[in-house]
Formats: C-alpha cells, sequence, structure tokens
C-alpha cells in the first residue's frame, strides 16, 4: 500500500488531535468540570508525540521518555486531586482522562508510522467511548450478569469450538464435516443473538410490528406462537397481532436466504428470486391486514421477553439435529433419489427447517443439484408454514385470526406451486 507524503499525515494527525480534543472538553464542559487536555493541548500532545518518534524511529527512546513524563505528571495531577467529588457525586478516579492524553499523545507516532485507518479508529472509539459514558453506564445497569454470561457462552461458540473442529468428513455416510457442523450452529445462533439482543434491549415493549420483524429472524414460528396466544387473552384481535404473525414468516424468507447464501452462494442465487418473492407476497398481505383490520385495542401488545438463543444445550440440540437430518438426507437420496428428498423436506417442515436447509446448502444430501436443493427448500418452508397456520388456529381459541391463516395458506401454496412447477 502507497504510504500517505508526509505532509498529508502531519496534518491527519493535528486533525485528529483537535477532534479528540473539541469532544473532550465540550463533554467535560457540559458536566461543568475541569480536567487536564483539551483543543489546544491534545494536538500539541500529537505533534510532540511524532516528533519524538522521528527523532529516533529504531529504538523509541525519545518516545519512551516522552510517555513516561507524561504519565508522571498524569499522575501527580490524579495524586493532587483524587479526593474531589465531582458534579455527579462521584469520586475523580476515573481514567478516561489520562487514557485520552495518553492516546492523544500516540496519535502522533500512529499517524507517521501506521495507515490512516488506525490512527483515525482510535480516534473515533475514543470520541464514542468519551461521549457515551451516560448511555453505556445505562445499559451496564440495565443488563443482567446472565447476558455477560451469555456473551461469554458466544465467544466459546464462535472463537473457542469453531476452530478446533477439524475440517475433514469424519464418516462415509455423509460428506458434511465437524466443522461445516458448528459453522452452521454459529450462523443460526449469531443472527437468533443478534435479533435476541435488539429485541430485549432496543426495540421498545409497545412497537408490536419491530417485535414481529426481530422474531421472524429469531424464530417465526415462536413468534407465530406467541403472537397466537396473546390474542386469545386480547378483548379482540388487534391489527398489530394479526399483521405481526404474517410479518414474521415473510422475515423468515429472507433470514433463510441470508442463511443459506453464507454456505452456498449458487443455491442462495438459485432460490433467491422465488423467496424474495415469496417474501414480497408475505410483506404486501402484512401491509393488507394492517391496513384494514380494524385496530381493536387501544396501543399495540406487550412484547414477550424473548428466550436466550445461546444455551449451549440448545446448541448441542441444534448439532445433533444437523447431522441426523444430514444423514436421512444422504440416505433418502442414495435410497428413493429426488422423491426421498422431497418427502423428507415435507417432513421436517413440521419442526425447526434450519438443520434441513443448511444440510442441503452445504451439499450434506449427496451432492444434490441445485434444482433439487431449490424445490426442497420450498417444500420445507411452505410445510412450516402449514404448522404456522395450525398453531394459529390452536392457540388462539379458533378461527379468531382467520386472516393470517389465510395468508400464511396462501403462502404456503404458493411455495408448492413453484416447487411443483420447478420439479
Amino acid at each position: 500500500m502507497t504510504m500517505a507524503p508526509p505532509i498529508l499525515r502531519f496534518l491527519l494527525l493535528v486533525a485528529l488531535g483537535f477532534f479528540l480534543g473539541l469532544a473532550f472538553e465540550e463533554f467535560h464542559a457540559r458536566a461543568n468540570q475541569k480536567r487536564p487536555g483539551g483543543i489546544r493541548t491534545f494536538p500539541l500532545l500529537a505533534v510532540v508525540g511524532a516528533i519524538l518518534y522521528r527523532l529516533d524511529p529504531a529504538h523509541l527512546l525519545p518516545l519512551c521518555a516522552g510517555l513516561l513524563a507524561l504519565s508522571g505528571w498524569l499522575t501527580c495531577y490524579y495524586w493532587r486531586h483524587i479526593g474531589e467529588i465531582d458534579p455527579d457525586g462521584f469520586p475523580n478516579v476515573g481514567l478516561m482522562v489520562p487514557i485520552c492524553n495518553v492516546l492523544a499523545f500516540l496519535l502522533g507516532p500512529v499517524a507517521i508510522a501506521e495507515p490512516p485507518w488506525v490512527a483515525v479508529g482510535a480516534t473515533a472509539a475514543g470520541v464514542l467511548f468519551l461521549t457515551a459514558r451516560d448511555t453505556l453506564h445505562g445499559l451496564a445497569r440495565r443488563m443482567e450478569l446472565t447476558e455477560v454470561v451469555n456473551a461469554g457462552r458466544f465467544l466459546v461458540l464462535t472463537g473457542f469450538i469453531l476452530p478446533l473442529l477439524p475440517d475433514t468428513p469424519v464418516t462415509t455416510l455423509t460428506s458434511i464435516t465437524p466443522r461445516q457442523v458448528w459453522l452452521a450452529v454459529v450462523a443460526v445462533c449469531s443472527v437468533s443473538y443478534a435479533s435476541y439482543l435488539l429485541q430485549r434491549y432496543v426495540a421498545p415493549a409497545s412497537a408490536g410490528l419491530l417485535t414481529a420483524i426481530l422474531g421472524g429472524l429469531y424464530s417465526s414460528t415462536a413468534t407465530t406462537v406467541v403472537l397466537a396466544r396473546r390474542a386469545r387473552t386480547e378483548a379482540g384481535a388487534t391489527r398489530q397481532t394479526q399483521t405481526g404473525i404474517v410479518l414474521a414468516t415473510a422475515i423468515m424468507y429472507l433470514r433463510l436466504l441470508l442463511v443459506i447464501g453464507v454456505f452456498n452462494l449458487n443455491l442462495a442465487l438459485a432460490v433467491a428470486p422465488y423467496m424474495l418473492g415469496l417474501a414480497g407476497v408475505g410483506l404486501l398481505l402484512a401491509a393488507g391486514l394492517y391496513r384494514f383490520v380494524p385496530a381493536r385495542s387501544i396501543g399495540d401488545p406487550d412484547a414477550a421477553d424473548p428466550d436466550n438463543p445461546l444455551e449451549l444445550g440448545a446448541a448441542a440440540i441444534f448439532a445433533a439435529a444437523f447431522i441426523v437430518i444430514s444423514l436421512l438426507s444422504s440416505w433418502a437420496a442414495a435410497r428413493f433419489g429426488t422423491a426421498g428428498i422431497y418427502v423428507l423436506a415435507a417432513i421436517v417442515g413440521v419442526s425447526d427447517i434450519d438443520p434441513f436447509v443448511l444440510s442441503l446448502a452445504q451439499n450434506g444430501a449427496g451432492q444434490i443439484t441445485v434444482t433439487v436443493g431449490t424445490v426442497a427448500i420450498l417444500l420445507a418452508a411452505s410445510s412450516n408454514n402449514l404448522l404456522k397456520a395450525g398453531y394459529v388456529v390452536l392457540y388462539s381459541g379458533g378461527t379468531r385470526l382467520i386472516w393470517p391463516v389465510a395468508a400464511l395458506a396462501v403462502l404456503a401454496v404458493g411455495g408448492i406451486g413453484i416447487a411443483a412447477v420447478l420439479g
């Protein structure tokens, strides 16, 4: 990569120091606090750091001496003011002020020696963390300890277990490797976990339609059951409840397409027109329900707290289901040909279709053709829609939600019709 001219790097470090100092001074001015550093100090610190780096770029002795001098001065300052209480009633023991000063000092050598994005990224991160204090502290107070454990589980799933698994088949019964199995678990868990966090900490409890969208990313079947149960307890079936059921299924098609694209781009491109078309029909049906169904209740229904999708037991169950369905797909393809795959697709639609879809995406059914995979995915999704229509009738107490049932049936028939033409 071509290095920028020295004059541009010098101007960059001055600009970044100015920007960091501006954010630093404005933040503490709003809090009526005086802290070392600011709009003049930080650009000068960056310039001094760059000069000291240029004096000895090999051994960095002048730079280290300057850093020690700055650290000593900040230590003396804090030793003098450590007992003070800030306007919010907290002791003056925070580390953000010395960290920002040190960051401003190091912007000089970083802007000179590293690509520009390093200095820009470090400055942007410093400004964001500095100015988002109240928001981040509020999030920390809202977040339960179990959520920290959930984040740790996600890191275990993605950063610890996945790299340890071999990427070669362990049996002749299927071409799926242990790494591919766990990669499928990670893909589904990542989408579900992101939706879970948004639904729990970002989406307001009253945003029924937003909850349905996030529920469709998480699990359209679970969202359908929750909304159908809610309709039973409401004085009247609300517009948001009926629309949300159809909307969650429309989003399901987009989620499946995204996950397929991660593992098999050719299959994703082949199935994309049909999945996008069915998603579009679902969105139109949802819009029609929202437009014409009367809102019989005041306000949106409260959103149910989503279940945590990162339980290790659930991940293990998903992995086991993925392996079993992969083996069944290979066996059905070898014994009955494409007809066996289609029958299996219709059967797995009454449960969780993700393992089956991902098995097809990773060629777990004995290197099936793209057309066969497309038809099988459409059949599985259609079978799942019929299951959800049954859930709506069962959990809502009869035919109170006849329009969502009809919409789900239309999507199911549409998927089956496309599959029949392709097959």
